[in-house]
């Protein structure tokens, strides 16, 4: 969400929801108050919220419109590393390392693991007949008691919530069959024969008319609880870390920088650089911000930010950009932008801003919930009132409706998604593949379109000698040995990769006998007694070393496909042409047509030029290319897609991609990229393998076909038993059986996924 003029921005930590439509909610609230303009998040939990200058609306008033709506509301902690303010949007700062956090799932850790325990002896003693010696049942009263009214208290407080805003959810129909177990347990218990010593529930599934006033149903209250509050805690494991994705973009920024002061260097922190200030970059070194060269010649690695492959050549009256390489030489460079004005400030908030208007669908639990609630409740009225009216009784009657509410809480519904999601995680993560939440999975289902960045998706996005044009009567093997030795004497990019490619093809290189590196155009020096030229045309034309038609021919056409031409020559003559370029991956042409075959359009999207990219995208099979896009184009191409009514999932590396995987409906990020697109990814590819992004999206698809097989017989192995339930010939055992079943066939339909397997 973007701050117009005239607006102030805050950012709220939301606590309290259980599902989509809480945010939604609270996000429908604030947007009554006056001049605020909000967006919540589910999974981020957090709200984004723009104020207009003069509403007269403080924080505290956001706060209490929160509080009001059932919620808790906060401001974020201030950060705890003071260095990371330097670039952080809006001057905010970031959270401290994740070690320093609190446990956020302690709290719910405990909860099941206390209910657990209490739990395992009631559900033994209510399914086992031996185990039922005299009062057993008032132990297990003792036990249950706590697992439904402190276990469950989650789910009551959320039903509470979600009943005074006339919504029902999956916390609705849990808390409302639980406190129908132990309601009537306690009533059967203290008014009934439940009570009496002696009191046995035999082990039998026979469908019969009972006296209710002697059953308890303790056992599916506590087993419901326990087994929804352990799918809750498995699924808030899996759910992906707000804010990672910002922390990994900070950490690319330099930590510190040797800044002129009265012609000596000073190293001081980077958030103590103002604007004017001189400092200087040594070769290997992070540019710690933003600024114009002012003395010195070098090439810049800029692959990271803007997703060029080639290095940019920089010289005095040059702009350079915060966090990219120093590849080559010395600079000194005056700081022209710091802190939040910076490109990578203003990237940290393309990716905040993507991810907070990014929501979460609502789970399919609770939109069954939805629905299912109401008709639950209604049946069970009906049941009341039928058994009323045919004179059976009260006890009879209501003995029928509350089992009608007890058998309509699966506790398998709490396993559905998350024993599912589990197992394809964990057959995912042996596959390379990790899924970072249950969030991601829908949008799977609806891709169409999936747009691939090119540097290190495609590509290998490392320079690479892949071509070698020789003049007539000259050896190659020669031509590597001399120009070989002679780069690898330089620290620039094209030259490691010239150097690299001829030692891979030759062996080992001669040492150099003298070495000059020529700002702007090459290298020359001495070796084995030539005088060699390596580096741009123009240094062999001042040298009279002119290529020759087909060297100059070889050299046109490699740059007409956006590759890099090196040109070679010793002893007064020009003796090769070397291309390098950003090789694509071998894999890369059968994943396109993997992605091809699952019914998605691939679309090549970079930052390179536009030869490259088209040179790329014929290599690998794609039709569809955007080329020489900067970070925040990248986000509004993905945005332009999503508008034309497609539904995009992105694959990329690199920083510059960070924001446009968060903005994407699917982001799989390269887990060989920056920890910044890893974060803000919802599927990472461990393997750094395009084929990977096909097998991942077929898993996610089996993931999610199989939660749906999950709720259909979580709910159907109960909806099967409201008819008895409602006839009054529900019995404890036929109670007990449901929840056992069902939960055993979600869990056993879940494992299946382990037998998927990636394409060969």
């Amino acid at each position: 969400m973007t701050t117009a003029i005239g607006e102030h921005r805050v950012e709220l930590e939301i606590g309290g929801m259980t599902c989509a439509s809480c945010a939604a909610r609270i996000e429908k609230k604030l947007n009554r108050m006056e001049g605020v303009t909000a967006t919540v998040n589910y999974a981020t939990e957090k709200a984004q919220v723009a104020v207009a200058e003069g509403s007269g609306v403080e924080t505290a008033d956001l706060i209490a419109t929160v509080e009001k709506t059932g919620y808790t509301a906060a401001l974020p902690e201030p950060p705890v590393s003071a260095p990371a303010t330097a670039g952080t949007p809006g001057g905010e700062g970031l959270d401290g390392p994740d070690d320093r956090a609190p446990d956020a799932l302690a709290p719910l850790r405990q909860r099941l693991l206390i209910s657990l325990v209490l739990t395992v002896p009631v559900v033994l003693m209510a399914m086992v007949p031996p185990l039922q010696f005299t009062n057993w049942q008032w132990l297990s009263l003792t036990l249950a008691a706590p697992v439904v009214a402190w276990g469950a208290w989650p789910f009551h407080k959320a039903a509470w919530t979600n009943l005074r805003h006339g919504a029902a959810t999956m916390d609705t129909l849990i808390s409302m069959g639980t406190l129908a177990a132990l309601g009537w347990s306690l009533w059967a218990l203290f008014f009934g024969t439940a009570g009496m010593p002696g009191m046995t529930h035999p082990f039998e599934l026979a469908i019969a008319r009972t006296d209710g006033s002697g059953s308890i149903y303790l056992e599916a209250a506590a087993g419901v609880t326990t087994f929804i509050l352990a799918g809750r805690y498995f699924e808030a494991r899996s759910k992906r870390k707000a804010g990672a994705a910002l922390r990994a973009l900070f950490e690319l920024g330099a930590k510190d920088v040797a800044v002129l002061r009265e012609g000596r260097e000073v190293r001081i922190p980077t958030a103590e650089l103002g604007v004017g200030d001189r400092f200087v970059v040594r070769p290997g070194e992070k540019i710690a911000t933003d600024g114009k060269v002012v003395e010195g010649a070098s090439a810049v690695d800029a692959s990271m930010l803007t997703g060029e492959s080639v290095p940019v050549e920089v010289s005095p009256g040059d702009t350079v950009t915060g966090a990219t390489v120093n590849a080559g030489g010395r600079l000194i460079v005056e700081a022209t932008r710091i802190g939040a004005d910076t490109q990578l400030a203003r990237m940290a908030r393309l990716v905040e801003d993507a991810q907070n208007g990014k929501a979460a669908a609502q789970r399919l639990a609770d939109r069954i919930s939805a629905v299912f609630v109401p008709v639950v409740i209604a049946l069970a009225l009906a049941t009341l009132g039928y058994w009323l009216g045919t004179g059976e009784g009260a006890v009879a009657a209501f003995t029928a409706a509350v089992a009608v509410l007890i058998i309509a809480c699966p506790c398998a519904l709490g396993l559905a998604t998350p024993t599912a999601l589990m197992v394809g995680t964990g057959r995912g993560a042996q596959l390379g593949i990790l899924l970072k939440g249950p969030e991601v999975l829908e949008s799977t289902r609806r891709v169409d379109t999936i747009v691939l960045d090119k540097t290190g998706t495609v590509t290998t996005g490392v320079m690479t000698l892949t071509g070698v044009h020789l003049a007539e009567g000259v050896e190659e093997a020669q031509v590597l040995r001399l120009a070989g030795a002679l780069e690898h004497a330089s620290e620039h990019p094209i030259a490691r990769a010239i150097a690299a490619g001829a030692e891979s093809r030759t062996g080992s290189l001669p040492t150099p006998e003298d070495f000059v590196n020529v700002p702007g155009l090459g290298v020359q020096g001495v070796v084995e007694g030539h005088a060699v030229l390596v580096g741009r045309e123009q240094l062999l034309n001042e040298w009279t070393q002119f290529l020759s038609p087909e060297l100059a021919a070889a050299k046109a056409a490699a740059e007409a496909e956006g590759r890099t031409a090196v040109t070679v020559g010793w002893d007064g003559a020009a003796r090769a042409v070397l291309v390098v370029s950003d090789a694509v991956k071998p894999t890369s042409a059968e994943a396109v047509r993997r992605l091809r075959a699952l019914g998605l359009t691939p679309v090549l999207l970079t930052g390179d030029n536009k030869a490259v990219a088209e040179a790329v995208a014929a290599e690998v099979g794609i039709d569809e290319v955007i080329a020489e896009v900067l970070p925040e184009d990248k986000v509004a191409v993905v945005a332009r897609l999503r508008s034309e009514g497609r539904t995009v999932a992105m694959v990329g590396d690199g920083v510059n991609d960070a924001a446009a995987l968060a903005t994407a409906d699917l982001g799989l990020a390269m887990g060989t990229g920056t920890d910044a697109a890893i974060e803000a990814g919802d599927l990472t590819l461990v393997r750094g393998d395009l084929r990977a992004a096909a097998d991942a999206i077929r898993l996610a698809r089996a993931t999610l076909g199989t939660i749906r097989t999950n709720l259909f017989w979580a709910f159907g192995y109960n909806v099967a038993a409201l008819p008895l339930a409602a006839a009054g010939l529900l019995n404890p055992m036929i109670a007990g059986a449901a929840m056992a079943f069902s939960s055993v066939f979600v869990v056993g339909n879940s494992l299946r996924l382990r037998r998927f397997r990636a394409l060969a």
